[in-house]
């Protein structure tokens, strides 16, 4: 008898490949070898993919978060699996530019319901990518168990008024209630979607750091250096990451900057041996932000194993401020460099050229996959999410020929993150 949580909403014949896999390793497998993971090596993270050899793309990302994640998870009793999956899986839907490309397509898609990096997830897992189909011929996407769909949900409930965060589309309801089922109607996340949030949470606090560090983007000495600096970010960081004020984090970040690892940053000067300790600082606050929250959870709810509903992850929340407080270090320093502006709303032009190419030349201007959805798409609504899917699913260069293709017309050059790169979820 399958449990209910290791059911697929497609039923499939059983295997007897010779590996012995379980349901949830099988899960793991299809997303590591979906088209949709493959293009997040061409997607962007802060930094344009492909402009500098050391930094991060929305695949490497989802690589680390997956190992943080796994870890963690098997520490509390979580099944491996089924964390490293949603870690993997996580930012599959994330459009070309990262979240400044989330945010124009969520403007140019607010006739079908508008747009979210998360809600697209789970589009591109149930619906859009090619592995299972249902018994009526339409798509059923990787048809990953019921456990690994619940676990990549961030935001496990339908778009409301005056919350910019979501995890389902109108359209998407029935397969979202259906691995929703047996779980708490207020929205609550399993514990594994909890623990992959932290790891992903880490994972770019920690890493944007370094990767603002080795560009030279960052330089710490003002921070160790300046009150005015130092207030100057907690009021960014309050501003945009944590609900404490700017004066409540202040003695937080004094405790970071006292670090001695992270101290010992402000002289970088990208040698061996710099590079050397900027990974051992990476390292030292990564286990530390994971040690921090497996001691909190088994301190409230004991020793586990803790899976599924049976636990909420704690999180301490002097952990929380310097997880915010290293997000911030990366807005201020690398997102918000001056004179990238214009190369952002370059890409959002981009974008919307290339959204309105596709409602005019459509079906014919839309890969194979996605044209016969438009044909069989009831109105215009529809036929608008099917465009926005196709634009979705592009890498950032792709973004660009396919702009240059249909318009004739130059397309937008690099830049590094985004002022409203807030979330970075």
């Amino acid at each position: 008898m399958v449990p209910e949580e290791a059911r697929r909403r497609v039923p499939e014949p059983a295997k007897d490949s010779g590996y012995g896999r379980s349901a949830y390793e099988r899960d793991r497998a299809r997303v590591l070898h979906s088209a949709a993971f493959r293009r997040l090596a061409a997607k962007t993270q802060v930094h344009t993919a492909g402009t500098d050899d050391f930094l991060r793309t929305r695949l490497t990302h989802s690589l680390e978060v997956a190992q943080i994640a796994r870890e963690m998870g098997a520490r509390l009793g979580c099944d491996p699996d089924v964390v490293d999956t949603a870690g993997l899986a996580h930012d599959l839907g994330h459009p070309p530019f990262g979240h400044n490309g989330e945010a124009a397509l969520d403007l140019l898609a607010g006739g079908c319901g508008g747009f979210e990096g998360n809600a697209q997830t789970l589009r591109v897992l149930t619906r859009l990518e090619a592995k299972v189909l249902a018994p009526d011929g339409t798509s059923a996407g990787l048809n990953l168990t019921r456990a690994a769909l619940d676990a990549t949900g961030k935001y496990p409930w339908p778009r409301r008024p005056g919350q910019r965060k979501f995890g389902v589309y109108a359209d998407d309801r029935p397969v979202f209630d259906w691995l929703r089922a047996g779980a708490p109607a207020d929205g609550r996340r399993c514990l594994e979607a909890q623990v992959m949030d932290w790891a992903d949470d880490v994972a770019y606090s920690v890493h944007d750091v370094e990767d603002g560090v080795h560009s030279g983007y960052v330089a710490l000495r003002p921070l160790l250096v300046d009150p005015a600096e130092r207030a100057a970010l907690c009021a960014d960081v309050a501003a945009t990451y944590s609900g404490e004020s700017a004066a409540d984090l202040a003695p937080v970040l004094v405790d970071l900057l006292a670090e001695p690892a992270l101290a010992g940053l402000a002289d970088y000067d990208g040698s061996h041996r710099a590079q050397a300790g900027l990974k051992a600082t990476t390292s030292l606050l990564t286990g530390r932000f994971v040690a921090a929250a497996v001691a909190a959870t088994q301190a409230r709810y004991g020793p586990g194993p803790h899976r599924r509903y049976a636990a909420d992850l704690v999180v301490p929340r002097r952990a929380r401020a310097q997880c915010a407080l290293l997000k911030g270090i990366a807005l201020r320093y690398v997102m918000r460099r001056p004179g990238a502006e214009a190369r952002y709303a370059r890409q959002r032009e981009v974008l919307a050229e290339l959204v309105a190419a596709l409602v005019r030349r459509a079906p014919e201007g839309l890969d194979p996959v996605f044209a016969p959805l438009w044909r069989a798409a009831a109105d215009d609504p529809a036929r608008l999410r099917v465009v926005i899917d196709q634009v979705a699913s592009l890498t950032d260069p792709a973004a660009v020929a396919w702009h240059h293709r249909l318009t004739g017309r130059p397309g937008a050059g690099p830049a590094v993150g985004h002022p409203l790169d807030t979330d970075r979820t």
